[in-house]
């Protein structure tokens, strides 16, 4: 068994006396350790798979297994606690606080981890640490994104959930973004699941789940991902 799994998942949204299937009792394993990408164009349910994964929102039926725990049956309180420790979230736009600086932004999230990293630690893993005092109005897209991964890998994740994120980069910038996230997973040996449009991105995962209209069209492993430095673009 993988360190996640979906049983026959559903997801339902009441619009007036309908119910809309985000979706519709769909069922993958992704292995620990392993960088995954789910592939989708907008409405296929990428996202609402995300949030289900993480916490943000719940299944109408069906499994999510993390870890052997079934996270649907868990209390609100006990799913609080599931995203502040073992889940980190990497979006397209970066949430940083204006207010502190990079170390200050990256310290805040040190703070909710059982097990976490030091926060310069986190720093140094994507290349900021000589940035450590700067804010948030002073840095890059690119470095803003980086900020948002040490964030989520301070903690000391379980899972590291990014959705779209190179969607508000350019192309270096976005290769830049991925061939980090492709370093967690390889060498760091975090859980790295990448919800995207782009299928270029593809290419780099160990294993790919493609989707449309809620449901999971294909699913494969890449015997042999590639570095994202040869993903043609």
């Amino acid at each position: 068994m993988g360190l996640i799994r979906f049983e026959n998942v559903l997801k339902e949204y009441k619009v007036g006396k309908s119910a809309v299937k985000a979706v519709d009792h769909i069922s993958f394993d992704i292995d620990e350790g392993k960088l995954t990408v789910i592939l989708g164009p907008s409405g296929s349910g990428k996202s609402t798979t995300l949030n289900l994964l993480g916490g943000m929102d719940r299944a109408t039926d069906g499994k999510i297994m993390i870890d052997g725990s079934d996270i649907t049956q868990y209390s609100d309180r006990k799913l609080t606690y599931y995203r502040r420790e073992d889940v980190g979230f990497v979006f397209q736009f970066y949430n940083l606080i204006p207010t502190l600086n990079a170390y200050e932004n990256v310290d805040v999230s040190r703070r909710l981890g059982r097990e976490p990293m030091d926060a310069l630690e986190a720093l140094k893993a994507v290349g900021l640490e000589k940035r450590r005092k700067h804010f948030p109005s002073n840095m890059s897209g690119g470095e803003l994104q980086r900020v948002s991964i040490a964030r989520a890998i301070c903690k000391n994740p379980k899972v590291l959930l990014c959705d779209e994120p190179t969607g508000a980069l350019d192309s270096e910038t976005g290769r830049m973004i991925l061939e980090l996230l492709q370093k967690m997973s390889w060498e760091k040996k975090k859980t790295v699941i990448i919800v995207t449009h782009n299928a270029a991105i593809a290419d780099m995962a160990d294993k790919v789940i493609r989707m449309k209209d809620g449901h999971i069209v294909e699913e494969k492993k890449n015997k042999n991902p590639l570095p994202v430095e040869k993903v043609v673009w």
